[in-house]
């Protein structure tokens, strides 16, 4: 049975039988086909007939050779058999070039529901919405949080430590991919996210856009990698690879592989936003990892850097519950998260102790700037917890493993 991920089933329900398409997004192996098969079961369950539930997984070697429109009308239409209302699943819907065209289609025509799965960059860049000329809504899965970590360990039958602390350490550097739980060893977990990321490289990117150097496309990527969460513009790295480096390359070459590396979801931007004007500012900007194994896949030792990987699971974290997620800029000072909803904000640092009182000072100072009323959080794995000036402070083991809305 498959571990069922009710964070995002739960987004899906209202949409089930509406005409707007549903498109599935999110970095290769996050569970996306998974949850579609969930669907599958709970429509099942409610009662709708087998028969009235189209089933295409694109990536099979069944299907394989259907890579046109007309070859995939052709496969839609031979699986309905009658007049009754259908729910139509396509996974990895990118493999047909141009298939825009045959899911306008079948959406005008209605009496079906669409739901609609991809990887690659094409689909995660927003640029679907110029060619899906129907209501369309994107669901954004991302790889298990921690909550879910813990809960799939105990749905596959696998040892838990009591040790709530230790189970979180165990999690920061195994990543959340969920087939990555399969493996035991550190070394084959390890092994697995390399080969995802060649996969992305191979399926994703590669196919979709021109990549002259790998050489120097790895590089830009290893860089970004082993420094996120770390506060960098296109000309620092510019410098690094032309004068530390000795790597000639051009700003637009590394902007571009930026940008692919964001596509696929690889990283996610975290733009600085100026408290003050309401503004995003341009330049300098930080860059957070879909996953953190993807990090320790590059490494030899398990020692964890706390301030980017607790910054990094916070930021996704924020991320998946529907926030818009900036670097704060606060007068002279930095804010680590400015959380936003529609008009609602939350102000958020993140630190791995405040035990030192000059710790505390400095996490604490960008609140004093701040001039309206918006909830401030103050986010350590610090046991004892303090309430002071109207700053929430909370464990982040616990936001995360109980999963605690800010």
């Amino acid at each position: 049975m498959l571990y069922k991920r009710e964070k995002y089933l739960s987004k899906l329900r209202p949409f089930y039988r509406t005409d707007m398409i549903k498109v599935i997004t999110g970095i290769r192996r996050c569970g996306k086909s998974c949850i579609m098969q969930l669907i599958r079961e709970e429509l099942l369950a409610s009662g709708v007939p087998e028969k009235d539930i189209l089933y295409l997984d694109l990536d099979k070697r069944v299907n394989k050779s259907i890579k046109t429109p007309a070859l995939l009308e052709s496969k839609i239409d031979s699986l309905i058999t009658d007049g009754d209302f259908k729910y139509l699943f396509i996974d990895e819907v990118q493999n047909v070039q141009d298939f825009e065209e045959t899911v306008n289609g079948f959406n005008t025509d209605g009496n079906i529901s669409i739901f609609l799965t991809g990887s690659n960059s094409y689909l995660l860049s927003g640029e679907i919405a110029t060619k899906l000329t129907g209501r369309y809504l994107e669901f954004e899965i991302f790889t298990l949080d921690f909550s879910e970590y813990m809960e799939m360990k105990r749905h596959l039958g696998l040892s838990v430590n009591g040790d709530i602390n230790a189970e979180f350490n165990e999690y920061i550097i195994n990543g959340g991919f969920p087939k990555a739980l399969e493996f035991q060893d550190i070394e084959a977990r390890r092994f697995y996210t390399r080969s995802v990321i060649e996969e992305i490289f191979r399926k994703d990117i590669q196919a979709n856009v021109k990549i002259r150097n790998r050489s120097v496309f790895e590089r830009v990527q290893n860089y970004v990698v082993n420094n996120f969460g770390a506060t960098f513009s296109i000309k620092n790295l510019f410098d690094y690879f032309n004068k530390t480096e000795k790597t000639p390359v051009k700003k637009e070459t590394i902007r571009r592989y930026i940008k692919i590396l964001t596509d696929a979801k690889i990283i996610y931007p975290c733009p600085r936003f100026d408290c003050k004007s309401r503004k995003s500012l341009s330049g300098e900007q930080k860059y957070y990892l879909a996953d953190l194994s993807i990090y320790f896949m590059t490494v030899t030792d398990n020692r964890i850097s706390y301030g980017p990987a607790l910054e990094n699971l916070i930021y996704l974290y924020l991320r998946n519950s529907g926030y818009s997620v900036s670097v704060g800029r606060i007068g002279k000072l930095e804010c680590d998260f400015i959380a936003r909803r529609a008009n609602d904000y939350r102000y958020i640092q993140v630190a791995m102790t405040i035990a030192e009182q000059q710790t505390e000072e400095r996490e604490y100072r960008p609140f004093y700037q701040v001039r309206d009323n918006y909830p401030k959080y103050l986010l350590t794995l610090d046991p004892l917890l303090q309430e002071r000036d109207g700053v929430e402070h909370k464990n982040i083991v616990q936001v995360l493993s109980q999963n605690i809305q800010l």
